[in-house]
């Protein structure tokens, strides 16, 4: 069973390695040329993106024939593909690659994750894990529902002000936002995979408050749980959210890790958050 996934997932280089996962390369689009998200760093890309404001570059997603060749390259050998995307709510990546499997002629299952980075990350370490444990496509499928539904991304942000530039605030209040300085807690909804705002608060410390709040009211606070901390620009901001976090929450891991850039085109450096999953659904997977 082969894994392919996108760039949107924030994988690690090691991860992809260990468990022979193919990511197909999302793209960020610049006046002067184009630029796969894996070839520039996250401070390279911010600083870039702050000295363009008030313009903002944008994001492309892969053709169909560029994920049919990706495809047909994947199970040349004869092995079915699981190939997990970003939330058809926030891209079409989904719907090419429903498309490029059409043409590459394989077996490919198609997974919309309802969720992107961290989120989006935790199904595809666990369809791999399970994938490199011999489970049964069937039953990687359903490990996949029951981590997505057991999945939180949460986080705040500094500015609304890419998120509305970028054209991704769904439900989100931009405006109520900037006119009161207050900062936005916002989730991804896995109704339909899209933003929606649990919370503002004053300051960031306020609204990183809100984030521990939210997460001890939906997991309680005994359940052991992976915890991915997550930032564009703002180490400081990350590890005050990490201390935070071991103060309210049973934490079986956590880890503290930057958000791609072409993630970061819609939310710029100054954002901070954390993926929540309760360990036992990746025990015994290796």
């Amino acid at each position: 069973m082969k894994i392919v996934t996108d760039s949107a997932a924030d994988l690690l280089p090691e991860e992809m390695g260990e468990l022979g996962i193919t990511v197909v390369p999302l793209l960020i689009q610049f006046p002067d040329g184009e630029v796969r998200s894996e070839d520039i760093s996250a401070d390279a890309f911010y600083d870039r993106l702050q000295a363009m404001v008030p313009e903002i570059p944008t994001t492309a997603m892969p053709s169909p024939g560029q994920l049919a060749e990706i495809y047909a390259r994947v199970t040349a050998d004869g092995e079915s593909t699981i190939s997990l995307h970003i939330s058809s709510g926030l891209s079409g990546t989904i719907e090419a690659a429903r498309l490029g499997a059409e043409q590459s002629g394989a077996d490919i299952t198609l997974v919309d994750t309802m969720t992107l980075s961290g989120g989006q990350r935790f199904q595809v370490l666990a369809a791999a894990l399970a994938a490199r444990a011999g489970q049964s496509k069937e039953a990687i499928l359903k490990l996949l529902d029951r981590v997505r539904a057991a999945t939180e991304v949460i986080y705040t942000l500094e500015t609304l002000e890419y998120l509305a530039r970028g054209g991704r605030i769904g439900r989100v209040q931009a405006l109520a936002g900037s006119l009161l300085k207050l900062k936005p807690v916002i989730k991804v909804d896995k109704t339909d995979g899209r933003y929606s705002t649990v919370g503002k608060g004053r300051t960031m410390r306020r609204a990183m408050g809100q984030i521990a709040d939210y997460l001890v009211e939906i997991y309680g606070p005994e359940t052991p749980l992976w915890l991915s901390v997550m930032h564009g620009q703002i180490a400081k901001q990350a590890d005050l959210l990490a201390q935070l976090l071991q103060e309210r929450l049973r934490v079986a891991r956590l880890e503290i890790l930057r958000i791609s850039p072409v993630l970061g085109v819609h939310t710029g450096p100054g954002i901070v958050g954390v993926t929540a999953l309760p360990m036992a659904l990746m025990e015994g997977l290796g």
